[in-house]
């Protein structure tokens, strides 16, 4: 299976013009998708609904958005926006195969004096692949600080690894006559990270390096997909300042739970697309 994860940075691309299109043309293939910088009701997009306009161009897929910030817009003149119009900020996973539940997972966050800190969160989907259930997240960390960050990946490791003792999005379904949900052990989480490889808080999540033995896998520690199949190169990145392109970082990642660590078949980033300041991540999972 092909699993893709992409910050669209609200559908504008390197070049600045808004084209979901071509955002939606770099993905295909995928199995799973998890997006980043999803919005509804934001102004520099004409307030689209990027989900459902996102949802349009996969008409064969299941889709769950998560919107950890959401925000009163007041109406405009002549009714646009209208009244009600929301500004939504999140995450967003599509799948072939049905997403049987779903939660947003909110990010520990702190308030900021001047620089603009958004409600961050996780959005989990547990996917109904045929034969093996799977947790997928779709991820986006802080951007400012490193303590912020380190906490959040603490906060969203132990909210993983919770999973199965806290069922999920709903437990005791039988009582209301839903069928109770599978409790997957693995899982993908995806996303952008704002952390840069061997960071204090990408040790804090995929476990720092011994100086002997190096990174040991460990129950409960996911695995740097990229890494694990020696994908890193000197200068790999995943994002590009639009104003600057020698300015380059690598952010975004795929991680794996240590059972899926030996099913990865492949993993690397394409940097042909133009569709976002950031580039889509690919991981191929034999499941």
């Amino acid at each position: 299976m092909k699993f893709a994860s992409y910050n669209i940075q609200y559908g504008f691309g390197l070049d600045g013009i808004y084209d979901l299109g071509r955002i939606a043309e770099s993905l295909e293939g995928a199995d799973v998708i998890a997006l980043q910088e999803v919005t509804r009701g934001y102004e520099k997009n004409d307030f689209a609904d990027m989900p459902a306009d996102l949802a349009a161009f996969f008409p064969d897929y299941f889709w769950v958005y998560g919107a950890p910030c959401d925000l009163h817009v007041a109406a405009g003149e002549g009714g646009f926006p209208p009244r009600g119009t929301r500004f939504q900020f999140g995450n967003m996973i599509l799948s072939r195969f049905p997403i049987l539940s779903t939660r947003t997972i909110l990010l520990p966050r702190s308030r900021t004096v001047s620089k603009l800190n958004l409600q961050r969160g996780a959005t989990e989907a547990l996917i109904d692949i045929p034969g093996r259930p799977l947790r997928v997240y779709s991820v986006h960390l802080d951007h400012v600080w490193v303590d912020e960050r380190i906490a959040q990946i603490r906060h969203l490791n132990e909210r993983i690894n919770a999973f199965r003792l806290e069922g999920g999005s709903v437990s005791g379904a039988a009582e209301i006559g839903l069928e109770e949900l599978p409790l997957p052990e693995d899982y993908v989480v995806m996303g952008d990270f704002n952390m840069v490889p061997e960071s204090p808080e990408y040790c804090a999540f995929a476990g720092a390096r011994d100086g002997y033995y190096g990174r040991t896998p460990r129950v409960g520690t996911p695995v740097d997909a990229l890494a694990a199949l020696d994908g890193y190169h000197p200068g790999s990145y995943s994002w590009m300042d639009p104003g600057d392109h020698g300015k380059r970082m690598h952010l975004d990642y795929c991680f794996v739970s240590g059972g899926l660590a030996g099913s990865l078949r492949g993993a690397h980033i394409d940097t042909e697309s133009v569709g976002s300041d950031h580039f889509p991540i690919w991981a191929e999972i034999e499941i």
